[in-house]
């Protein structure tokens, strides 16, 4: 698992806009596959782990979902690689939340930065609000609706980039 790094300041100004959340990475050995950069599924991880702990800043850790018997579940990940990690780095995922329907569905993108600023990957993540007691799709939470608010104008701004 990777390592949490405390304080190494994320490049903002290397972000296509402020980030709602970042949480900064240090690349372990662990990562690293054989063609000697992270391996693609590792990227993947660091999305998963920077909207859960976004989420849990917003207030919905899963105790919060159980107790409205409401949760996000994956229907979709993509990933555009643009440069290569290597051990010892420290990587900065930003997210944002680009779409709240308010019924069903949320959008999360993510932007992945080197330390020094090289942009490594952009991601997205589509979720489905889903009923846990079920299992199944419901309409989200009313809490969700305000409580993922959408960062204006990014969803734009990442079809353009």
């Amino acid at each position: 698992m990777n390592e949490l790094v405390s304080d190494p300041a994320a490049p903002q100004e290397a972000f296509l806009l402020p980030p709602q959340f970042t949480l900064t990475l240090a690349v372990q050995e662990d990562d690293i596959d054989d063609f000697n950069h992270v391996n693609n599924v590792v990227y993947l991880g660091w999305m998963a782990r920077t909207a859960w702990a976004h989420s849990k800043q917003l207030g919905f850790d899963f105790a919060a979902y159980r107790q409205r018997d409401c949760g996000f579940v994956v229907t979709r990940h993509e990933i555009d690689y643009k440069a290569a990690a290597q051990a010892g780095e420290h990587v900065h995922v930003g997210t944002w939340v680009t779409v709240n329907d308010g019924r069903l569905r949320l959008r999360r993108r993510f932007q992945m930065l080197a330390g020094d600023g090289r942009e490594l990957a952009q991601g997205l993540s589509d979720f489905a609000a889903m009923k846990i007691s079920t299992g199944r799709a419901t309409r989200m939470h009313k809490d969700y609706v305000i409580g993922y608010p959408v960062a204006v104008g990014s969803e734009n701004l990442f079809l353009q980039a």
